[in-house]
C-alpha cells in the first residue's frame, strides 16, 4: 500500500542561533602604540519562526526534516566590528498549525491566518566588545562580553483542519458520499467500514455564489476519545470546525443511541466541542418510506435539527444546504470570530502526558533526535580573552518598564 500524502504529525527538533561573543582588542598602530579599546560587539543570533502559509495543507515538507537550527551570531572584531547577525528561520506550516512541547506535551502557540508569524525560540544576543566597557578609570578594559546562549526545543506540530462543517458519524454511514455529492471532491468510497483513513476536504457551492468549506474525517467508534480506532488521531481536526454535522443511518436499531454515544465520544474527547452548533443528518432515506420517515422524527432529539438525506438518489441536500446555512450564520454562532481573527474561540490544552507517549508512539514519532550539532567554532580558545563571568544581561525594556 503506497504511503499517504497527508502528515498531520510531525516532530521536529529546533535550535536557535546563540549570540556571536565580544572582541577584546586594543588598538595598536603606527604613530598611535596606545590607541585604546576597539573591539567591536557580536552579532545577535538568529531565531526560529513559525509561520503560516495558505500554500500547504499538510505536513508532509516537514516530515523528512527533522532539525532546523538557526545561524550562530558572528564574533566582534577589530576598529569596533559588529558581528553579522545570524540568518533568521522560518518554517513554513498550514493554517490551523498548533505546536506542543514534545516532552512536557505543554501547548507553545498555534497559527491561524496565512502570514501569521510567531516566535519559537529567540536567538542570543550578541556580547558587548571591550571598546563598550571603557570608563574615565578604565581606559583599558582587557574583557569582553559573551554571547547569550541558544535554545532549543523539541516540539511536536499538529494540523487541526481549517473547516465550516465537520462531518461525524461512525464508519461506513455516508460522509464520503455525502462530500462527493455536495462538492468536487474524490474521497475513496466504499461497502466496508474504515474506508475513509485520512481527513478530507470540499468546497460546498450555495446560493448567490456562496460556499463554506466540509471536512469529512475518519469514522468514529465507541472509545475513540481513549484511542480505540482512528478516532483518537483525527478527532482533533473537528475542534476548529464552527458546525458539527452528526451523520446516522436510517437502517440503524437506534438512531437517537447511536447519536449520544458520538456526542459523548467528543464529550470526553474535548469538552469544549459540546458548544458548537449540531445537525443531524439520518442518511440513505432512499430506503424508507414516508410513514416510517414520520415514525422515526419521534424519537430523534429535539434540541438539534434534524434532516433526513440521501446521497445516492439526492434526496433532502438543498434541504440541508439551507439548514448548514442557516447555522453556519446564526448569531449565536462563532464562525465570524474564526474567520476575522479571534482565537479566544479555541482554548488549546496542555497534552495528557499519559496519552501523549502512545499517541507519538503511534504517529511514528517516538524515533530518537540525534541532538549531535557541536561544531568546532562551539567550543573556542579563549584563553587569550578574559570574559566577565559575573555579567548580567539587562532585560528588556519592555520588561523593564511593567516591573516599574
Amino acid at each position: 500500500m503506497a504511503e499517504s500524502n497527508f502528515v498531520d504529525y510531525v516532530k521536529i527538533y529546533c535550535r536557535s542561533g546563540k549570540g556571536g561573543r565580544g572582541s577584546m582588542h586594543l588598538r595598536h598602530v603606527k604613530y598611535n602604540p596606545n590607541g585604546g579599546p576597539d573591539g567591536g560587539d557580536g552579532g545577535d543570533g538568529g531565531s526560529v519562526y513559525l509561520r503560516a502559509n495558505h500554500n500547504y495543507w499538510t505536513l508532509l515538507h516537514l516530515k523528512y526534516e527533522r532539525h532546523v537550527r538557526a545561524e550562530h551570531g558572528g564574533n566582534g572584531g577589530r576598529d569596533k566590528c559588529h558581528g553579522t547577525k545570524g540568518k533568521d528561520v522560518y518554517i513554513d506550516v498550514p493554517c490551523g498549525t498548533v505546536v506542543y512541547n514534545a516532552e512536557t506535551g505543554k501547548y507553545v502557540c498555534d497559527v491561524m491566518h496565512d502570514g501569521q508569524e510567531v516566535l519559537l525560540l529567540k536567538g542570543g544576543r550578541g556580547g558587548l566588545g571591550n571598546f563598550q566597557f571603557r570608563t574615565a578609570t578604565n581606559q583599558a578594559p582587557r574583557y569582553a562580553q559573551p554571547g547569550e546562549p541558544m535554545q532549543e526545543m523539541t516540539i511536536i506540530l499538529e494540523l487541526k483542519l481549517l473547516a465550516d462543517v465537520g462531518l461525524v458519524g461512525f464508519p461506513n454511514a455516508g460522509k464520503s458520499t455525502l462530500l462527493s455529492s455536495l462538492s468536487s471532491a474524490r474521497p475513496k468510497i466504499a461497502n466496508y467500514p474504515f474506508t475513509t483513513l485520512e481527513p478530507s476536504l470540499g468546497i460546498v457551492s450555495y446560493r448567490d455564489r456562496r460556499s463554506f468549506v466540509m471536512a469529512d474525517i475518519p469514522g468514529i467508534i465507541e472509545g475513540a476519545s481513549e484511542g480505540k480506532g482512528l478516532g483518537l488521531r483525527f478527532l482533533r481536526h473537528i475542534e476548529r470546525n464552527s458546525l458539527l454535522l452528526f451523520m446516522v443511518p436510517g437502517d440503524t436499531d437506534d438512531i437517537k443511541k447511536e447519536y449520544e454515544i458520538l456526542l459523548n465520544e467528543l464529550s470526553n474527547f474535548n469538552p469544549d466541542m459540546l458548544d458548537k452548533h449540531r445537525v443531524l443528518a439520518v442518511t440513505k432515506c432512499d430506503l424508507l418510506d414516508e410513514e416510517l420517515i414520520e415514525m422515526l422524527r419521534e424519537t430523534l432529539p429535539e434540541d438539534v435539527p434534524v434532516v433526513f438525506i440521501s446521497s445516492v438518489a439526492n434526496i433532502g441536500l438543498d434541504e440541508l444546504k439551507d439548514v448548514l446555512w442557516r447555522e453556519l450564520n446564526s448569531e449565536s454562532n462563532k464562525l465570524q470570530d474564526i474567520m476575522t481573527g479571534s482565537t479566544e474561540t479555541l482554548v488549546h490544552r496542555d497534552k495528557d502526558m499519559t496519552r501523549f507517549m502512545k499517541e507519538m508512539e503511534e504517529e511514528g514519532a517516538m524515533d530518537d533526535i540525534e541532538y549531535v550539532d557541536v561544531d568546532e567554532e562551539d567550543i573556542e580558545d579563549l584563553e587569550d580573552v578574559e570574559y566577565l563571568e559575573d555579567f548580567e544581561y539587562e532585560e528588556d525594556d519592555e520588561k523593564n518598564g511593567a516591573n516599574s
